[in-house]
This record gives structure tokens, sequence and C-alpha cells, in this order.
């Protein structure tokens, strides 16, 4: 059951911060520096003056950015490589002592998480960037920052629903790329 959380949280965090990566790590710095829940020790890596504040920093310069369009594609499109190996840190932050072996698969396991939730958030907002007004943008950016927000309290308080969640969200994406690679099949076989 140990391990099951263990998931659950590890890939909750990691989803969350494909989507996020700066509003993760505040989130789980606060979390841990203030009590809110407890943590394994190992996220105490998060609860460093430093670290909270730069992620604060750089959410309120992602919070700005979400919101404009074509530049949420932006600075998307700079973070393809940044918020997977944020998600893979997050994973191996959480683990503690292990071997090199398991080290290395929940970083991959984390890292191919918050890569999965990246691409979601990066192709949804290129869709988005196409429709003339702006409320789409400001609307999708407060609702992945709300989903964010929902994942994290639940990997924190009930990481075996946070895994079910995250596994359903992927799930989702799978399907959804594949989908799409129907219809361009479809489009493209003429």
């Amino acid at each position: 059951m140990e391990t099951l959380a263990f998931l659950g949280r590890t890939l909750g965090f990691s989803f969350a911060a494909g989507i996020n990566l700066y509003a993760t790590v505040a989130l789980i710095g606060l979390a841990s520096r203030f009590g809110w829940v407890v943590l394994p020790g190992e996220y105490a890596m998060f609860d460093h003056d430093w670290v909270i504040g730069t992620a604060i920093v750089l959410y309120c310069v992602e919070f700005v950015a979400d919101k404009v369009p074509w530049v949420d594609t932006l600075w998307d499109s700079v973070h393809t490589v940044i918020r997977p190996v944020g998600g893979a840190l997050v994973a191996v932050a959480g683990l503690g002592e292990a071997s090199p072996a398991t080290q290395g698969m929940i970083a991959l396991l984390g890292g191919a998480v918050a890569a999965g939730s990246h691409v979601a958030k990066a192709g949804t907002r290129v869709v988005a960037n196409t429709s003339p007004e702006p409320v789409s943008n400001w609307l999708l950016s407060l609702l992945e920052d709300a989903l964010v927000v929902a994942l994290w309290a639940l990997a924190l308080k009930y990481p075996l629903a946070a895994l079910a969640v995250t596994l359903l969200l992927g799930l989702a994406i799978v399907m959804l790329v594949a989908t799409i690679v129907r219809a361009f099949r479809r489009r493209f076989a003429t």
C-alpha cells in the first residue's frame, strides 16, 4: 500500500509539473515548510527559501505569459525540456534512498508523465491560439492552474485517489492523441 501511495504522490506531482512546474514546486515547498500535511522527509529539498522564492517568482512570470496568445506557446516551447526534467526531479526527490536503477526508473517515469501532460497542455494552447479572441487563453490558463492545485492537494491528502486521477488523465491523453493520429491518417490517405 505504501508503494501505491508513493506512486500516487509521485505521479500526481509529476503530472502537475508538466502543466506548471513552478506552481508545483512552490506548493510542495510551502506544504513542507508549513507542515500542511506530513510529507516524506525527501521532499525537504523543496523547503528552502531560495527554492520557494524562485518558484513563486517564475510562477508569476508564467501566470502572465500564459494569458497572452502565442506568448504562451513560446513559453511552452522553452519549457518542453524544463518541465519533463522538473517532473523527473520531483519524482526522484520523493524516492529517498534507493538503488541507482530504481532512481533511474522513477526519474524516467516522472519525466514521461510530466512530458505527457506538458505536450497535452502545449498542444491545447496552440489550438486555442487559432481563435481570434483572448478569452480562451485566460480560461485555459486558469483551468490549468486549478488542475495543478487540485491534483497537488489530492496527491498530498489522498495519494491513491491521485494515482487513479493521474492514470485516467494519462489514458485520456493517449486516447486523444490516437484519435488525432487516426484523423490525420484519414485526411492525408487520399
